[in-house]
């Protein structure tokens, strides 16, 4: 019965996307991209952690299959869930849009197989599950935040700038987990590399925004921190050291947060 309850939003949420695709030019799209509301501000910050943590828990999952302390990990991952639940909760409070409250019934299932298989033995089986699990959550949060978009300011571009930096960071660790856990393969590789290069189209925005004071540093440490990251993905196929990316990419991401905390009082 699940099995067919997840067919039919999968194809409900299809056909959404084909019915935005065919409005050329929808006059409710307009406002949306010109006038936001406090709700649908709220529903994007949402949406960015949704795709920040759909691929954190897929990275930390993977990562059990190399490290000896597990308990620690899933306990994390728990509280991950939790946190990716309240975020579907807030979008669930907060919308009066009907295709977003469809696709968040997709993405509730989805939450709900992955806490199921956090139950679970650790298999490869499970790992793939999950791999997919996190590009539906993924899928869903990005056509949620294009129903709730609206027109940026300069300071908000830049606050969303940072949270996709954030977000993508988590990505390239998922694909760097996934091709050291048994599934090395084309697309993860080019997934992989994608991340990485929209991540740089990112920085790029970064280095060419004017900070003063303590920013310069702090931008400065995510150019340099970035350095370091960039030329071990680079390595990859050759050279695995899972705990040292992560550390990396934790500090990487502490520097960011602080970006984003200035963007976030400079709207």
């Amino acid at each position: 019965m699940k099995k067919i309850f997840y067919a039919c939003l999968m194809l409900s949420l299809f056909w959404v996307g084909v019915q935005a695709a065919e409005q050329k030019d929808p006059p409710s799209d307009v406002k949306k991209n010109l006038f936001a509301t406090r709700g649908d501000i709220t529903i994007l910050e949402a949406t960015e952690n949704l795709r920040f943590l759909s691929q954190k828990i897929v990275k930390e999952y993977l990562l059990m299959f190399k490290a000896p302390y597990r308990d620690k990990v899933k306990n994390e991952l728990k509280s991950q869930l939790v946190e990716l639940s309240n975020n579907l909760d807030t979008i669930a409070e907060t919308t009066k849009d009907k295709d977003t409250k469809d696709i968040l019934e997709f993405l509730a299932y989805s939450k709900d197989q992955i806490a199921h298989i956090l139950t679970e033995p650790l298999d490869s089986e499970k790992a793939a599950l999950m791999l997919d699990y996190s590009e539906t959550i993924l899928e869903g949060a990005d056509s949620i935040a294009a129903a709730h978009t609206y027109q940026f300011t300069k300071e908000e571009k830049m606050l969303m700038v940072t949270k996709q930096m954030e977000y993508l960071l988590e990505r390239m660790m998922k694909y760097y987990m996934a091709l050291h856990t048994g599934f090395d393969n084309t697309t993860n590789r080019e997934q992989m590399q994608e991340a990485i290069t929209a991540f740089n189209a990112r920085l790029k925005k970064i280095k060419a925004y004017r900070y003063s004071g303590d920013l310069t540093s702090v931008k400065r440490n995510v150019i340099e921190g970035w350095q370091v990251n960039d030329s071990f993905f680079k390595k990859s196929e050759m050279l695995f050291i899972p705990k040292l990316m992560i550390l990396s990419t934790d500090y990487l991401e502490s520097q960011i947060v602080k970006i984003a905390l200035y963007h976030n009082q400079n709207q």
